[in-house]
């Protein structure tokens, strides 16, 4: 099958009308970057935040890339890469890596989905400044509405040259070379940790980690009704399990269960691993990468701990939460439960009524509400 953007496919992850495979930053990262790439030569080109295979793909089929090394952190994304690349006969020139020195070492064009958060922004840009090629040129594009000044300047942190292109179809790249020496940063490097005094628990973050090493308010307000899951409960999943905060607070809490933390997202996961060693129950919560819950099987968990994001990439879509819902409800043993806690506009009860079981409210304030589903015999 020849290439085409308009070909590319969402699938595995979620596919409705208005959510994209690509957008307009894909093509103009790719036509910025045109003779770079088609210079960078075997292995010289690196993709970060490469959503569906755009970036990568292209970059093989409209400048002749070869030995093309990838990150993506989100499991389903990258899956669909995968899939996008065994349909366009294209899986043997791209590889997909960690977010660590091997995925840019000596790396001479890195292409980058500039992603919303800073904090990610800043881990990538320290790791292509210490191992990518002197040489290095890093093309990040984005959408001019989620572009701020910021970027900027946590990019000239690592690089000193740092220079906005013009703007086409409502996207922008900003081009940075010149990586400085690592010694030159005043802060400490990622990940990074926090100590929350108030609930006795430090917190570690990667930078792409859902609210970093901060406890964002949904969670925080969860955290409160932790006891109400049945004494009788002792396997646990928390499902999108972020930092890691639900899973080792519960592990705390209930020294006899056995917890499961769960999450697409790569940061995520190892933030995780590294929150719960901090707090002493490293050996007791399992940690694994997955979306939604596939490797866990049908009626085998007593209750599932969960705050649903309500964004796909930049667009506020109920599909997300639904999916996790109805996972939920699929590896809960029958009468097991599901405590959630979702932002009250959103108005989650009568789905969660209609995908898991009977719904009552434990607690709500003035943004979000704790909901507490029993699963159908």
């Amino acid at each position: 099958m020849e290439f085409s953007f308009d070909a590319l496919r969402r699938w595995p992850d979620i596919e409705a009308p208005n959510l994209y495979a690509f957008d307009a930053t894909d093509r103009l990262v790719l036509d910025t970057a045109a003779q770079e790439i088609a210079d960078a030569g075997e292995g010289g080109v690196v993709a970060i935040g490469d959503r569906y295979g755009a970036l990568s793909l292209g970059a093989a089929t409209l400048h002749s890339a070869s030995g093309i090394r990838v990150h993506q952190d989100a499991l389903s994304q990258e899956r669909a890469i995968v899939a996008n690349a065994d349909r366009f006969d294209l899986s043997d020139r791209i590889a997909l890596h960690a977010l660590d020195a091997d995925l840019v070492r000596d790396a001479r064009v890195v292409l980058l989905q500039l992603p919303r958060s800073l904090d990610a922004l800043d881990e990538i840009a320290r790791l292509i400044a210490g191992y990518a090629a002197p040489g290095v040129r890093v093309f990040a594009g984005g959408r001019v509405k989620h572009m701020t000044p910021a970027m900027n300047e946590v990019l000239s942190a690592s690089f000193a040259s740092v220079e906005a292109g013009l703007a086409r179809q409502k996207s922008r790249v900003i081009t940075a070379s010149a990586p400085r020496p690592a010694g030159s940063h005043t802060d400490s490097s990622w990940p990074r940790s926090q100590r929350h005094a108030d609930l006795d628990l430090t917190v570690w973050a990667h930078g792409a980690a859902f609210a970093g090493t901060r406890i964002d308010v949904g969670t925080r307000f969860l955290l409160d009704y932790l006891e109400s899951v049945p004494e009788t409960a002792h396997r646990i999943v928390d499902l999108g399990c972020g930092s890691g905060v639900l899973a080792t607070a519960f592990a705390i809490q209930r020294p006899d269960a056995a917890v499961t933390a769960t999450d697409q997202s790569a940061a995520a996961t190892a933030s995780t691993c590294l929150t719960a060693d901090a707090n002493g129950v490293g050996e007791r919560v399992a940690v694994v990468r997955d979306d939604g819950m596939s490797a866990v099987p049908d009626r085998s968990v007593d209750a599932v701990l969960l705050n649903p994001p309500f964004h796909i990439g930049a667009s506020v879509h109920a599909g997300i939460a639904l999916k996790l819902f109805a996972e939920a409800a699929r590896v809960l043993k029958p009468g097991g439960t599901l405590l959630s806690v979702w932002n009250s506009h959103l108005h989650y009860r009568g789905h969660l009524e209609r995908l898991v079981g009977r719904t009552h409210q434990l607690g709500r304030n003035s943004k979000f509400t704790v909901t507490m589903s029993r699963r159908s015999e």
